[in-house]
């Protein structure tokens, strides 16, 4: 899929909504670390928490005034989410997947890791994952595109975090050490059915 540098603005800006959202009733005036981290954040065992006891936070577009649908089910160790993006008029439309690393939403360490990994399945639409620094105060987070076949199948798929980019700041390098979640996003800049599974989410 070919982004205009507008459409990526877009899209940078709106994701940053996304975990603006979830983090607003946290506090980032201290950073507080609870040392290394396990590597596996979430393979969906718990219907309502990830594997750090945290639970999971799903947003979309509507709150923007788009009119994205969701439907989102937890069994058998796995995530699937489907539905149907509808932008806003004018903007990219979205479905997140937010997993906090802390419980207040504190940024952790995550520098022993080198990336992000997720097994997923694809079967319909283009999904993002970022890092979301507690040092980026713009919400512009470092994301990268989720690059994988839809042929029905599980894949892993791993994504450095030196890979990672910033949509509309001035690029800087990522700070492993003040990662305070991830964000699982569907998008589309029109009408777009998406479903996709996943099995596990981590660090390697």
């Amino acid at each position: 899929m070919n982004l205009s540098k507008k459409s990526i603005l877009h899209l940078g800006r709106l994701f940053g909504i996304t975990s603006l959202l979830t983090f607003s009733s946290y506090s980032f005036s201290s950073y507080s670390f609870s040392g290394e981290l396990h590597a596996i954040v979430d393979d969906f065992s718990n219907v309502e928490t990830n594997s750090l006891g945290i639970p999971r936070q799903f947003i979309d577009d509507q709150m923007v005034g788009g009119k994205t649908q969701t439907a989102i089910e937890i069994s058998a160790g796995k995530l699937h989410i489907k539905g149907e993006i509808v932008p806003p008029r004018g903007q990219p439309g979205w479905a997140s997947s937010v997993l906090l690393l802390n419980d207040k939403g504190l940024p952790q360490d995550v520098s022993h890791f080198e990336g992000v990994r997720l097994l997923i399945k694809l079967d319909k639409g283009s999904i993002s994952v970022s890092a979301n620094s507690a040092e980026v105060t713009n919400y512009d987070y470092h994301a990268a595109m989720v690059s994988v076949q839809s042929d029905g199948k599980f894949h892993e798929v791993k994504i450095p975090f030196t890979s990672m980019k910033r949509a509309w700041s001035e690029q800087t390098q990522l700070n492993t050490t003040t990662i305070s979640g991830l964000s699982i996003v569907s998008f589309g800049m029109q009408p777009t059915l998406f479903d996709f599974e996943i099995d596990e989410v981590g660090f390697y």
